[in-house]
């Protein structure tokens, strides 16, 4: 049973807090003093510039003038900023110092102490009312005969539990509350002495306690479930394929050669992901690498190729190998952007759906493409090609670094660009963007240019990494993959949501899925139906948390 002598009142946790406040605050009192001409002045000259330079209302000669007159106090209070320093940060570690020793042992662990104390009574008091209400409800239907009237009695006892659920749980928050706000109160005296420029510690404990704060079992579930299901499927497959094939699934080179098939494939979903985060997608991806897979193995094949392209057989054997990879790359580009953007041009202006400007490009590629080699897969390329840019270093493949920098380069695109954050508002409400000032034409038909880019890369890739064999056919299904690896990752199709993380986790789990299918020998169709499921589970998920925040 709870000791009710435990839980404090709330004038008892002011008074134990009373003495931490007054210690911090007189520290406080000085910084701020010392902050008025340095660091307070610096901050509120730097926003009037700012303003200065924005103001269409002033002259040339007058947003001058401001400006010098501002820019020469701002050179004195970042004297004042800098004479003062170590005098502010010898303050600062002292109020550190201090609620360090004495925060935690003096205050905040008797206050979780007081909740979990209250917590407990609260669930024992739960209980008892329970018992109440059903002692009281057995009770009333022994005295009733009437089956109305007995339905009626069952429906105000359920009322009532239910009342007493909501109590509890209102009461069991205002637990949390009080417990989560001693925690903040800490990070609020840091904040003002350190002007919220946390130390990396700090930041890392105030981002797990509010995970620990706003957690909740049923969002995390919906969240990440399809990712627990799949990571339970991998350690079956680690389990049964030692037993079944007599072979380790977890080794260092299937890890490897798992990343090796994923890089390529990543440009692809990098791709269509933007796309998706407009709510459109990309069914022409499989026939651009097909496309880009034609066009790189006939550049660099090592002498004259054994096919035509309308009837002419092309050699680029003169060129140096360099500059026939350069130039393979460079096709690849055009070609795959020049068709994207066509698809996106239709989508921009004419507010074509996707799936019908991306379905008319993907049979005209493969028309194209088939008429003009007549179907015939164009053999090898030249060996020192793929040794040159995708060398393996020991049993590392160095084509990884390439998915990497591609990760690295629309991450930073996503989300510290104006498109980037323009690609997001159009794609969460196109109508507000628009009448906010973004030219949501040019957003979609920037994102189709980078997907059209990314697509390239990625054929031309694959081409080094299969060495060539490129043919119209090749890439078959990979626009499937890269849309499901975006699903999967948790880029939605309701739009404007979506990360790359998301994109790079869906994409490693569908290779890996595929690689540790083919090793345990299951059939190909059969991997499909596995596909099939884990698309199904991962639109069902996000249509849930779309139907939860409507």
């Amino acid at each position: 049973m709870a000791d009710k002598n435990m839980i404090l009142s709330a004038d008892a946790e002011e008074k134990l807090l009373k003495p931490i406040d007054e210690y911090v605050g007189k520290i406080q009192a000085q910084i701020d003093e010392l902050r008025v001409d340095g660091s307070d002045k610096v901050r509120s000259l730097k926003n009037h510039i700012a303003i200065a330079k924005e103001d269409k209302n002033l002259s040339k000669e007058e947003k001058d003038s401001i400006i010098a007159k501002d820019k020469a106090a701002l050179e004195k209070a970042k004297a004042v900023e800098a004479a003062n320093k170590d005098k502010v940060a010898k303050l600062i570690a002292d109020a550190e110092g201090y609620l360090k020793e004495h925060y935690d042992s003096e205050y905040y662990s008797k206050v979780v102490a007081s909740c979990e104390t209250e917590k407990a009574a609260e669930n024992e008091s739960y209980e008892r009312v329970k018992a109440t209400l059903k002692t009281e409800h057995e009770q009333t239907l022994a005295k009733l005969s009437d089956p109305e009237e007995i339905k009626d009695e069952k429906y105000v006892y359920k009322n009532k539990l239910f009342d007493a659920q909501m109590t509890h749980e209102s009461r069991l928050q205002e637990i949390k509350d009080r417990k989560h706000d001693a925690f903040s109160h800490k990070y609020h005296l840091i904040d003002l002495l350190r002007m919220s420029k946390y130390t990396f510690m700090q930041s890392r404990a105030q981002k797990f306690e509010n995970y620990k704060y706003t957690f909740n079992t049923t969002q995390f579930l919906y969240k990440n479930g399809l990712y627990i299901v799949i990571v339970l499927i991998f350690i079956a497959l680690c389990i049964i394929t030692p037993i079944v094939k007599n072979t380790q699934l977890l080794t260092v080179t299937n890890i490897l050669n798992i990343l090796q098939q994923a890089s390529p494939r990543m440009f692809l979903a990098l791709g269509v992901a933007g796309l998706i985060l407009l709510t459109g997608t990309d069914l022409s991806i499989g026939r651009m690498v097909g496309m880009g897979m034609v066009t790189a193995t006939i550049i660099m094949h090592n002498g004259a190729n054994t096919g035509g392209v309308f009837g002419h057989i092309f050699d680029f054997s003169s060129m140096p190998v360099v500059g026939k990879a350069l130039f393979a790359l460079v096709a690849c580009i055009i070609l795959t952007t020049v068709f994207s953007s066509i698809a996106g041009f239709f989508m921009a202006k004419y507010k074509m759906h996707p799936f019908i400007s991306t379905m008319a490009n993907m049979l005209i590629i493969f028309g194209l493409v088939t008429y003009a080699t007549k179907g015939v897969s164009f053999g090898a390329i030249d060996s020192a090609i793929p040794n040159m840019f995708i060398p393996t270093i020991g049993n590392f493949p160095t084509i990884i670094i390439w998915a990497v920098v591609a990760i690295v380069v629309v991450w930073f695109i996503w989300n510290k660009t104006t498109f980037g954050k323009n690609l997001y508002a159009v794609g969460g409400n196109p109508e507000a963007a628009a009448v906010s000032g973004i030219s949501v034409f040019k957003v979609t038909l920037g994102a189709f240019i980078l997907a059209g880019i990314l697509y390239g890369f990625g054929s031309w890739l694959e081409c080094n990494r299969m060495v060539g064999s490129g043919s119209a056919a090749y890439g078959q299904g990979w626009d499937m993959d890269a849309i499901a690896a975006c699903v999967v990752g948790g880029v939605s199709f309701t739009g404007g949501i979506g990360k790359i993380s998301g994109v790079v986790t869906g994409v490693l789990i569908f290779t890996s899925l595929t690689y540790s299918l083919t090793i345990l020998g299951i059939d190909t169709n059969l991997q499909f139906i596995f596909e099939g499921i884990i698309i199904l589970a991962a639109v069902t998920l996000d249509c849930l948390k779309y139907v939860q925040k409507k």
